[in-house]
């Protein structure tokens, strides 16, 4: 789906709401620092690896929905490492990085199944604008309304104050919908209580932090009544929301 972030560009989302994960790998870390906070502002995870052994290993674990990878790396070319995360992800989109004037590179790299391929010294704008682009013609991100924030089967529109789940409307009071949303922009994220009183209620309640028990209570009885759980507690650390088992 789409939404619009802070910043004010589109952002794109997974279908159940959470960020989409992007792997950089590169054995240039100015190169992976770079890409990791530029991609970080479009409000997505990014993970990188340095190699291409660590490129395996962390797609494995991080399960991205699209991957910028090196065609020289310290240990495999990024053909290889292509093949390896592709046996892990099928489908899964690259975006190839090569060395300025590789012209063989980057047509090895294209018909080794490669998605796209960007040319080193490149504009950071330009290779966000196509991994948009990869991001979005792989299904990877649903294009839904954008002022609708989704997570599982439960649907809150941030224009109308409309909450659904599985289709039945849901009334929340002013606080329970401002505590579903900040909720829902951040799925499967661990809140503590600091972070949504200071969201949601804007100032500290100091050692009133109960209510915010006390409202996620509320939003429980509504929202997860009869129903398979989507709010949960994490003892000592704080709640979050996630779509349904």
């Amino acid at each position: 789906m789409t939404t619009t972030s802070p910043q004010g560009h589109t952002e794109l989302l997974r279908p159940d709401g959470s960020p989409v994960r992007v792997l950089v790998v590169d054995d240039e870390e100015s190169i992976t620092d770079l890409l990791s906070m530029a991609l970080r502002y479009e409000g997505w995870q990014i993970r990188s690896a340095r190699d291409g052994q660590g490129a395996v290993r962390t797609g494995r674990e991080f399960r991205p929905d699209a991957v910028v990878l090196s065609t020289t790396l310290p240990d495999m070319d990024g053909l290889t490492v292509l093949g390896r995360l592709r046996g892990e992800l099928p489908g899964v989109p690259v975006l190839f990085l090569t060395a300025k004037d590789a012209a063989e590179d980057r047509v090895a790299g294209l018909t080794a199944g490669g998605d796209d391929c960007v040319t080193k010294p490149f504009g950071v704008e330009e290779v966000v604008a196509r991994l948009r682009g990869l991001i979005r013609r792989s299904g990877a991100a649903d294009r839904r309304s954008a002022s609708v924030l989704v997570v599982g089967d439960l649907s809150l529109d941030e224009d109308s104050h409309e909450v659904s789940r599985g289709g039945e409307d849901i009334h929340l009071t002013a606080t329970e919908f401002e505590l579903l949303r900040f909720l829902m922009r951040n799925p499967r994220r661990v809140l503590s209580k600091p972070q949504i009183l200071d969201r949601v209620w804007s100032y500290d309640f100091g050692g009133q932090a109960n209510v915010v028990e006390l409202y996620i209570s509320y939003l429980r009885r509504k929202i997860d009544a009869g129903r398979e759980p989507m709010i949960h507690t994490r003892r000592g650390a704080g709640y979050l929301i996630k779509p349904a088992a």
